[in-house]
């Protein structure tokens, strides 16, 4: 029941087609930036063509990624993994082929090897299916714990409406109004008492579910780097951050029970 993270548009008119291509390929949403390109027809050469390549140079940018690959074929997409806090290379990246043949070749010739800058040779091996559990993982670490596992925030929303749904749909009117938790590009929201091993992955899961997020944030201490207990969370539609904050606040995550409400001026700077 989760997103794969691709989707398909037909579009009547080839010129309309093009026009989003150059509008949109290479668009920011939320954590991402997303490529968009024309489809490819479906067929066994180009399924399995994504390869999962490790120990890369930190230094190492993603278009040097893609000149040591392009020598084996057509590359569709590539990336490399950052650190969100240190914005260094993780030594980790993927690169997907037109035609699996030509990511056979590239673990052929490119795995085990040392490319310029490297001081270790590289792992170059097929990357896992995302339909295998990958999302589902993270999900997983969430809201499991060895002692006792714990609903999701969808599963608890269905018992925790501190008021029916119909209230939010009466509040929309308020929502170009200056009140507490209107930034003007969206709707701040603060959550409370998070764990000091808490990052920002952990608050895209929790208010992703209810609506478009555009931006979330740990606080974090200065020395130790860890979360201070709050964070963050900035959403467009005010009928969606409203929904979040009912289902939210009070939500037991590991050990703790979540303070969640829109973010007021009285509220950590």
């Amino acid at each position: 029941g989760q997103s794969l993270g691709y989707g398909f548009v037909n579009y009547v008119d080839p010129k309309d087609a093009e026009k989003a291509i150059n509008t949109l390929n290479g668009l920011r949403l939320q954590t991402k930036t997303i490529k968009v390109s024309y489809a490819r027809p479906s067929s066994a050469s180009i399924r399995d063509a994504n390869l999962y390549v490790s120990g890369l140079p930190k230094t190492m940018t993603q278009k040097e990624l893609e000149q040591l690959f392009s020598q084996h074929g057509r590359i569709i997409t590539s990336r490399i993994l950052i650190d969100q806090v240190t914005g260094i290379s993780r030594g980790v990246g993927f690169i997907r082929f037109d035609k699996r043949i030509e990511a056979e070749e590239a673990i052929k010739s490119l795995n085990g090897q040392k490319p310029t800058g490297a001081t270790e040779p590289i792992t170059v091996k097929f990357a896992n299916n995302p339909s295998q559990k990958t999302s589902q993982a993270i999900l997983s670490q969430l809201y499991h714990s060895p002692n006792r596992r714990y609903p999701s925030p969808l599963a608890q929303q269905a018992q925790r409406f501190r008021f029916p749904p119909m209230a939010i749909d009466g509040m929309t009117s308020l929502a170009g109004i200056n009140i507490p938790g209107h930034a003007g590009t969206g709707w701040c929201i603060f959550v409370y008492n998070l764990a000091p091993d808490a990052d920002e992955s952990i608050l895209w899961q929790m208010f992703g579910p209810f609506g478009a997020v555009t931006n979330v944030k740990v606080i974090r201490d200065f020395n130790t780097n860890k979360c201070k207990g709050f964070g963050f969370v900035t959403m467009t539609n005010y009928d969606e951050a409203a929904m979040a904050i009912a289902s939210l606040n009070g939500y037991r995550l590991g050990d703790r029970v979540l303070q969640v409400s829109f973010k007021t001026n009285k509220t950590h700077k």
